[in-house]
């Protein structure tokens, strides 16, 4: 009975060795026959692709997607012309290859259990593929279309007339916004795999910088500096000096903008109908093409000052100017040395420069409000600078003969403030410039040959 009871259970436990072998070898054949098939419920865009070998899938989608794009179009409206290319033409693509890879992928990496059980749940499993594309044929194409469509402001105009100023419109300008519309040309391409695109461009009106509106507020003198150069210029002096002012003549600055006397007048050429005519080098003088227009720097310079406004670059010369008080000079150098201001006013200046009869003068015309103030520019030549003498034997000059090499010139410490008045009252008192004019040494040769 025993033994009986012993080859029963035997049995039984060969049988379920049996059937365990069995369930192990059917999961196991079950894996592999999707050794090289995607698994069961595995889409991309919505594409079955259960037991689709990946030679077959990729196939599938080409045909569905790849080849469909080649004749597909972006569209974009402007107004009521449209400008339309091709994908063929932006080297559109899908990235079905790498999407179909990770498709086949899925699952595969897991033990034999989790996949038959992938194989057979046979659940859902989404892919999306990516679209790319050249993006430079589009931009091509957005240019082309500023080209066609973009017209640029244009800004009113103010002259001065006798005393009248005669004003021009302004106009409207309109700019197709590049920014926004290649955001939705690329959010309409990613999204419309497969399907023409089309996208309407956004015109914005531009509006001129400088208006009628705000160039009628000129309409007072609120400054004004001369200085005479009649009496100290030669004719090639003279020359540049009313060259550099017509350049200046007429400009007109809205609040904000800022002024360059380099950038206005321009480089000082022969070509352009400079002179060559004495120019301050150091301390010395020499000769220099637009030699004198130090001069038109300088008057320009305190009549800006006059009207309440700061300079934001400006440089004295080594030694004084004759042409204006002491600490009250701007000299330039094209390349090296600017004046510059900006309009910090809130009403746009008119500038007006003038070089008749030996005298060079600078009007600041703007609102009438601003005439509430008054300026008044003061220099404090708060020290001299002593020269000293210096002696340099001269072996080619006979013994106990001297000769002056160069004289003597004092030097100046000098703060140059700009007082601010309303109703007779100085309100404010700002330092402008703190300027050290060197003194210049005499120097003296004396000789020494026996």
């Amino acid at each position: 009975m025993k033994k009986k009871i012993i080859i029963a259970g035997a049995s039984v436990a060969l049988i379920a060795i049996i059937s365990v072998s069995l369930y192990a070898y059917h999961i196991y054949s079950v894996v592999e026959g999707y050794s090289n098939k995607i698994y069961p419920g595995v889409q991309i865009e919505g594409v079955n692709l259960s037991n689709k070998t990946k030679d077959q899938a990729e196939k599938l989608l080409e045909s569905k997607f790849q080849t469909a794009i080649g004749n597909k179009k972006v569209n974009i409206q402007v107004g009521d012309k449209t400008y339309s290319i091709t994908y063929e033409k932006l080297d559109a693509n899908f990235d079905i290859n790498a999407k179909v890879e990770e498709a086949f992928e899925y699952g595969k990496n897991e033990n034999h259990l989790t996949q038959y059980e992938l194989i057979q749940k046979a659940a859902k499993k989404s892919y999306n593929l990516t679209f790319t594309y050249n993006e430079k044929p589009l931009d091509d194409l957005i240019s082309n279309i500023d080209k066609a469509t973009n017209i640029s402001a244009v800004n009113g105009k103010i002259t001065k007339n006798g005393s009248d100023f005669e004003i021009t419109d302004d106009k409207d300008g309109y700019k197709v916004n590049d920014a926004q519309l290649k955001k939705d040309l690329a959010a309409g391409i990613n999204s419309s795999i497969g399907a023409d695109t089309t996208v309407k461009a956004n015109i914005e009106t531009v509006k001129a910088k400088v208006t009628k509106e705000k160039l009628q507020t000129i309409n007072t003198l609120i400054s004004t500096f001369s200085t005479n150069y009649g009496s100290i210029s030669s004719a090639s002096r003279v020359t540049n000096i009313q060259l550099a002012t017509a350049a200046i003549n007429g400009l007109c600055l809205m609040p904000g903008d800022t002024f360059s006397f380099n950038g206005t007048v321009g480089e000082r050429t022969p070509q352009r109908g400079y002179q060559s005519a004495p120019v301050d080098i150091g301390d010395s003088v020499g000769l220099g093409y637009g030699g004198g227009i130090c001069q038109v720097s300088s008057t320009m310079y305190n009549a800006v000052l006059l009207a309440g406004i700061l300079p934001t670059v400006r440089e004295h010369h080594s030694i004084p100017s004759i042409y204006v008080p002491l600490g009250q000079d701007a000299t330039i150098d094209w390349g090296d040395l600017d004046y510059q201001f900006k309009n910090t006013l809130n009403y746009p200046i008119y500038i007006e420069g003038s070089s008749a009869n030996g005298i060079e003068t600078f009007n600041i015309y703007s609102n009438s409000s601003l005439t509430s103030k008054t300026y008044k520019v003061v220099n404090d030549v708060y020290a001299q600078l002593q020269p000293t003498t210096q002696y340099v034997d001269d072996p080619t000059m006979p013994a106990g003969q001297t000769e002056v090499e160069q004289s003597p010139s004092i030097g100046h410490q000098v703060k140059v403030y700009l007082e601010t008045f309303q109703n007779g009252n100085m309100i404010a008192k700002d330092t402008v410039s703190n300027d050290t004019y060197d003194a210049i040494n005499e120097i003296i040769k004396r000789g020494t040959k026996q």
